[in-house]
């Protein structure tokens, strides 16, 4: 995960809270909602979850 680029025109932000949130959800149900990824590696959709990973990584 760590070469992907987050898109750059994403409007959303996560909180520090927020990030723990997910994470916190991540541990305990998985991915169930996936990262979106296209053909660059850009991220269209999911930064708040591969932020949130990164506490389990």
């Amino acid at each position: 995960m760590r070469d992907l680029k987050p898109w750059d025109r994403n409007a959303r932000t996560h909180s520090k809270k927020q990030v723990r949130q997910i994470a916190d959800s991540i541990e305990s149900f998985g991915f169930t909602n996936p990262v979106l990824i296209d053909e660059h590696r850009t991220i269209p959709a999911g930064h708040g979850r591969v932020e949130g990973q990164s506490f389990w990584a």
